[in-house]
């Protein structure tokens, strides 16, 4: 079988899968007009990037009140992981009581372990800061040491974190809105 065109002569054997497109008269400017088609409209983009504009002013302060709950509940992770590792030290180092620094729970160097570097906590948090809070471990005296005070104040109050809060050596985590500057375990 021959098809003919002006513009092109092919053959084909019956039986075979090969089939022909002829493109008739005209078809380059219908292919521009498509072309010209296509795309997105200049108010289609407006009305897109005006309502983006709404959704953003809406959406911001959820996501930082998202980013300060998520920093306070990193803290009380923080203060459990404290409180773990004071008990497992003070089990460990009796003679010694609960470490009265923050780098004697960590370490880096963990072969063999020691009193001053018991790799008990990963080395960010020993370091005193962590996701947005700062911990500081304080009222630790005697020997053995058998008591101490942890507190997790926010590095930007009211933008890294709304509460504060500490813990002794009871292992209970309070909280409050304002600095802990003394206290005790009532």
């Amino acid at each position: 079988m021959t098809v003919s065109d002006p513009r092109k002569t092919t053959s084909m054997t019956p039986g075979s899968s090969f089939s022909l497109i002829v493109l008739g008269p005209g078809w380059p400017e219908k292919n521009q007009r498509m072309r010209k088609q296509s795309g997105f409209s200049l108010l289609g983009l407006l009305i897109v990037v005006a309502i983006i504009l709404i959704i953003v002013p809406i959406a911001i302060p959820n996501l930082l009140r998202a980013r300060i709950a998520a920093n306070g509940v990193s803290a009380v992770g923080s203060l459990l992981a404290f409180n773990i590792a004071q008990i497992s030290y003070n089990s460990f180092y009796s003679t010694l009581g609960f470490a009265t620094t923050l780098s004697a729970l960590g370490g880096a160097s963990c072969a063999p372990p020691g009193t001053n570097n018991s790799c008990m906590i990963d080395t960010q948090l020993a370091s005193g800061t962590k996701s947005g809070y700062s911990f500081t471990l304080w009222d630790t005296s005697g020997t053995p040491n058998a008591t101490y005070q942890i507190r997790a104040d926010p590095l930007s109050p009211n933008q890294t974190g709304v509460r504060y809060f500490w813990t002794f050596a009871d292992a209970i985590i309070r909280y409050g809105s304002a600095l802990l500057t003394t206290a005790s375990p009532a």
